[in-house]
């Protein structure tokens, strides 16, 4: 037990997730240097029609271009099914970012599609694939979407809620609480555990309002998800400490970890520690809350 309690885990802090227009080119030279775990250049929601040529050409070169350090860089491509959407998966394909966010996947046979396209243009397997989550379908058929990920062909690695979607295709309130979402994205949030997949909070609308943001940030850190999407830079700080373990967490877990790998704890299922009964189930989230910890430092 010992071994294993002290055994690493391989995470990609996804804290803070921030949406760049990708018509705008100072937009996107500023996201080399925001302090954002990841940021999503987009050529869906935040591109008129008539820019979307010409602003998939500029993610492109962005893209290539590197200089985005250790932010992961993600190309939100329009759907499919539109006129723009085969242009901007080969686009994308070939700038080889980390990620391609597919928007308002609600099937399987979506993410089996965008993986034959990408296998034929022999992508790298670096290049994963995130799925935007915004209709009432994808959350009545999340568990196969979900399972999706199994399929090494999909290369799905992360959910992406879009709350303002799902909101308009339900017409649900979005009220401060999300109580008219709260069984939605609690069940993405487990279809997501079982299969292996990272998920992302929706956007805060109001920019301006940083308190309403820091309520819904560590609402998103109750619910378990991983980071949050963003519209804003101003959002990025309060968003990464929301979803940074506090060091005192830190340190309980650094602890436990090193109860169990006592010679004396041994094989022991259950401890006792500072006076607290601790499990197994306690050292196996210690581990994943050290390791995310330790790549957060390790970004710095």
């Amino acid at each position: 037990m010992g071994a294993e309690a002290g055994a690493a885990i391989a995470i990609r802090p996804r804290r803070s997730v921030l949406y760049m227009p990708g018509s705008n080119a100072r937009a996107l030279e500023k996201a080399r240097t925001l302090p954002a775990d990841a940021v999503i250049l987009d050529l869906e929601d935040a591109v008129a029609p008539d820019a979307k040529a010409e602003a998939r050409a500029r993610i492109v070169d962005t893209v290539k271009a590197g200089g985005f350090g250790p932010r992961e860089v993600v190309i939100r491509i329009n759907g499919l099914d539109t006129p723009w959407g085969s242009d901007d998966l080969e686009a994308a394909a070939g700038a080889a970012p980390d990620a391609i966010l597919v928007p308002k996947v609600q099937t399987v046979e979506q993410l089996v599609t965008v993986g034959r396209r990408l296998e034929a243009l022999k992508v790298p397997q670096t290049t994963r694939v995130w799925a935007m989550i915004e209709t009432p379908l994808a959350i009545l058929d999340i568990k196969a979407i979900a399972q999706a990920a199994q399929d090494p062909l999909t290369r799905l690695t992360v959910f992406v809620l879009g709350t303002n979607d799902l909101a308009k295709e339900t017409r649900a309130a979005l009220v401060p609480g999300r109580a008219p979402m709260v069984g939605w994205l609690s069940l993405v949030v487990a279809a997501a555990r079982v299969y292996g997949v990272d998920v992302l909070d929706g956007v805060w609308n109001q920019f301006q309002d940083l308190d309403g943001f820091k309520a819904e940030s560590a609402q998103a850190v109750e619910f378990g998800m991983d980071g949050k999407t963003l519209i804003h830079p101003s959002q990025i700080e309060p968003c990464n400490i929301a979803f940074s373990p506090p060091e005192a967490e830190v340190a309980r877990a650094r602890a436990i970890i090193a109860a169990f790998a006592l010679p004396e704890n041994a094989g022991k299922g259950v401890i006792t520690l500072d006076g607290r009964m601790v499990e197994l189930l306690h050292a196996e989230m210690a581990k994943r809350t050290v390791a995310l910890a330790d790549a957060i430092a390790a970004r710095a």
